[in-house]
C-alpha cells in the first residue's frame, strides 16, 4: 500500500465513459490500492454531464467537471450554456473540459473560439477553476488567454503537449501543467523538455483514462479492452506514471508527492471537501 504522504490526485479523466460502465467499483478499488486519493473527473458533452454528476454524488473521491469539449460543439443544444451553468451550481465543480483544437480540421474555428470564452466568462463568474484541452493551437490559446481575465480559481493544460518555449508564457498566465503517462515515451522528446521546464508549483499527473495508456512498464493494472478492442486505461496507472516521472526528474519520490499535493489541493481548493 500506499504510505499517507504518497497519496495521489488524478487530475483528469473520464470515469463516465462506457468503457468503465461494467467494472466501475473494481476500477475504483485498484486505484485506491494504488493510492489514488482523488480523481478530477471531467464532462465533455451535454449527453455524459449526468454521468459525471451521478458518479461525483456517489463517491466523496471523485470531482465532477462539466465543459463543452471542441470536438462535440456540433452537437451543443441551444440551451448548452443554460444548462452547464445548471449543472456547475449543482455541486462542487470544475469547468472542463473545454478548449481550441487544430488537429481536428472538420470543426468551426469561429464556433469553438465563442464557446471557450462563454465558458471562461462562466468559470469567473462561478469562481470554479478550469480544464482546457488544445491540440496544435498554442498560439491561438495564448492570444484568447491574453485577451480575457484570467478565471481566479486557476486553470489547467491537460496532457500538455505543448512546445517548451511555451511553458513560461502560459506560466505567466497563471498554468498549471498536468502531464498524462505518454511523457514516458522515451520518443516524446519534445515532452520531455517540456516537462523539465515546468515550474515546480505547477505540475500535476493524469492518466486522461480511459486513454493513453502508459508505456508496459509503468503500468499498474493489465489493460482491459474498451469500445472497440482498444486497450483501456484506468487510474490505478497514476502509480506507475508517478514513479516514472519521478524516475524521469531525478527526484525523491515523496518529494514529489508532496508536491503534487500541495498543487493539486491549490488548484481545486474550493472543490475538495
Amino acid at each position: 500500500m500506499a504510505t499517507e504522504r504518497s497519496k495521489l490526485t488524478d487530475a483528469h479523466l473520464h470515469l463516465q465513459d462506457e468503457s468503465f460502465s461494467r467494472d466501475i467499483e473494481e476500477v475504483l478499488a485498484r486505484a485506491a490500492e494504488a493510492g489514488v486519493e482523488r480523481m478530477i473527473c471531467c464532462g465533455t458533452c451535454e449527453g455524459d454531464w449526468p454521468g459525471v454528476l451521478e458518479l461525483a454524488n456517489r463517491r466523496g473521491r471523485i470531482i465532477p467537471c462539466f465543459g463543452l469539449h471542441p470536438w462535440y460543439i456540433g452537437e451543443r443544444s441551444v440551451r448548452w450554456l443554460v444548462e452547464l451553468r445548471r449543472y456547475l451550481k449543482m455541486v462542487p465543480a470544475g469547468v472542463g473540459e473545454i478548449g481550441l483544437d487544430r488537429y481536428r480540421k472538420d470543426l468551426d474555428e469561429g464556433a469553438q473560439e465563442e464557446i471557450f470564452r462563454a465558458q471562461l466568462a462562466l468559470a469567473r463568474e462561478l469562481d470554479r477553476p478550469v480544464t482546457i484541452h488544445c491540440l496544435r493551437a498554442w498560439d491561438w490559446l495564448v492570444r484568447v488567454l491574453r485577451s480575457e481575465a484570467m478565471p481566479g480559481a486557476g486553470f489547467v493544460l491537460h496532457a500538455f503537449g505543448g512546445p517548451p518555449e511555451i511553458v513560461p508564457v502560459l506560466a505567466d498566465l497563471g498554468a498549471y501543467f498536468s502531464f498524462a503517462g505518454d511523457v514516458l515515451d522515451g520518443k516524446r522528446r519534445r515532452k520531455l523538455e517540456a516537462l523539465a521546464v515546468v515550474p515546480p508549483d505547477r505540475l500535476l499527473l493524469e492518466t486522461d483514462a480511459p486513454d493513453f495508456l502508459p508505456p508496459e512498464r509503468f503500468r499498474v493494472v493489465r489493460p482491459a479492452d474498451g469500445p472497440g478492442g482498444r486497450p483501456r486505461n484506468e487510474p490505478a496507472n497514476l502509480r506507475g506514471i508517478f514513479h516514472g516521472v519521478a524516475e524521469l526528474m531525478g527526484i525523491d519520490g515523496e518529494e514529489l508527492a508532496g508536491r503534487l499535493s500541495e498543487n493539486a489541493c491549490r488548484l481545486w481548493r474550493g472543490l475538495m471537501s
